[in-house]
């Protein structure tokens, strides 16, 4: 169980980190995109209501994944120092 100090702390992530998490979204709202496009040419009701349930875990992950990117704080690789 997350308390209300831990969720509102946050998070700081890695820039590569926030990279692949984006493209992990992209990725999720692509495919919950052609999951329903699909679901039109289906026949069977119960065949429909599994591809439509498919693209409401898709978005749902992709909106999870969002909210944690929002809480998120990307870190900043800190420049090299010369000598």
């Amino acid at each position: 169980m997350i308390t209300n100090c831990a969720a509102n702390e946050g998070y700081e992530i890695s820039p590569r980190f926030r990279l692949t998490v984006e493209r992990r979204i992209e990725k999720l709202e692509q495919d919950a995109d052609s999951d329903e496009a699909l679901a039109v040419q289906l026949v069977h009701g119960d065949h429909i209501r599994r591809q439509m349930r498919l693209v409401a875990a898709q978005r749902a992950e992709a909106l999870r994944m969002r909210l944690f990117l929002d809480r998120a704080r990307t870190r900043f690789s800190h420049p090299a120092i010369e000598i």
